[in-house]
């Protein structure tokens, strides 16, 4: 198993999180799994962006992102350089930090 440290969000996860994950299963599955309740609007059909997370350690250690999350990536809210889709990215045999940004882009639409 691989830990994963989700770090706090004000409504998900006030505390942060210490967290077991299986390799191979997405990011997205192992939060919701958890207790987590990260947005995934699109039923985790790699269509939306409100499942997107901000990998503090590990982003290297994922397999690289294709090019329809690429585009996707593009419209999240708070978009870094180590920004993935959970529903996208698998978890592997490196422990992970994670952090789920503030706001989702459907947030954001509705002026939250």
């Amino acid at each position: 198993m691989t830990q994963i440290i989700v770090l706090p969000h004000v409504e998900l996860c006030p505390e942060g999180a210490l967290i077991e994950g299986q390799p191979g299963v997405s990011l997205c599955d192992t939060l919701l799994q958890n207790g987590i309740a990260i947005e995934h609007a699109c039923e985790k059909s790699c269509a939306c962006t409100t499942c997107h997370i901000i990998l503090r350690e590990g982003f290297n250690s994922l397999a690289p992102s294709e090019e329809l999350e690429d585009d996707l990536l593009d419209k999240a809210w708070g978009l870094e350089p180590n920004s993935r889709l959970s529903c996208q990215a698998l978890v592997g045999d490196t422990n992970l930090v994670v952090e789920i940004p503030k706001y989702t882009i459907n947030m954001v639409k509705e002026g939250h």
